[in-house]
């Protein structure tokens, strides 16, 4: 966050490693993937903000659990989410689809489709001298997102449109993972020194609790393995391996 200083994004910890990213400008905020309501609402209220929006990548309960008690509090707020998903994000108000643009506080986002963790997955790209990406559960720190409705092809064709981005994209994912990915990746590559060097670095941010996230694309290209994989089959088989990887 602090290499962004263009916007004001910051994350509220909640569940067990969830991270619901706020982006604010002067009183007006849009929340991403609100898996609970009330820090949220709390950290609206305190400082006197108004609830623009709501983004939503995808309709896994941890991203839409607090969206409900937020449109109670909130009734104009819009509900942003894939077409797709209309049947289990009813509640949305907004219904975009791939390479759509919106304006929101003011920037254009453009909606990206990434499959592969769900069959409707979307990110938001915020695409200017500091681009932003809010992924979801597409992408990781260190990692991919499990493939629950999607195809391996799906999940590696997402990566790529991920890695065709610029490479100061500074990439907004969804849970706190990374420890536990460095570490997965340093067993399959144990002589890696970028790998070796990120483990480190994120060490010693959970040390003072701070967060690991959100990264820079041209960083994670380094110590990736998913993004790394030169093909389908290199995919698959690192998919595989984390999935059956404790």
């Amino acid at each position: 966050m602090e290499f962004n200083k263009a916007r004001n994004i910051i994350g509220l910890r909640v569940l067990s490693d969830n991270v619901i990213w706020l982006w604010i400008k002067d009183q007006s905020v849009v929340v991403i993937d609100p898996s609970v309501h009330e820090p949220v609402i709390r950290y609206i209220d305190e400082n006197n903000f108004h609830l623009k929006a709501i983004l939503q990548t995808h309709h896994h309960s941890d991203h839409i659990g607090g969206t409900k008690s937020l449109i109670k509090r909130w009734p104009n707020v819009k509900v942003i989410a894939s077409s797709k998903e209309k049947k289990r994000i009813p509640f949305q108000n907004v219904s975009v689809e791939d390479g759509e643009t919106l304006n929101i506080l003011g920037e254009e986002v453009k909606i990206i489709e990434v499959l592969g963790h769900t069959s409707s997955h979307i990110a938001f790209f915020l695409n200017d001298k500091n681009p932003v990406l809010f992924i979801g559960d597409t992408l990781f720190s260190g990692g991919c997102g499990r493939i629950f409705e999607g195809t391996y092809q799906q999940m590696y064709s997402s990566l790529e449109r991920i890695k065709s981005l610029p490479k100061n994209t500074l990439i907004y994912c969804a849970h706190e993972y990374t420890r536990a990915n460095m570490l997965w990746a340093l067993n399959l590559k144990p002589k890696d020194q970028d790998i070796k060097n990120k483990l480190s670095e994120v060490e010693k941010k959970l040390s003072i609790n701070e967060l690991t996230i959100p990264f820079l694309l041209d960083e994670e290209m380094k110590i990736n393995l998913f993004l790394r994989a030169k093909n389908l089959e290199e995919f698959t088989f690192l998919r595989v391996n984390k999935d059956l990887w404790v």
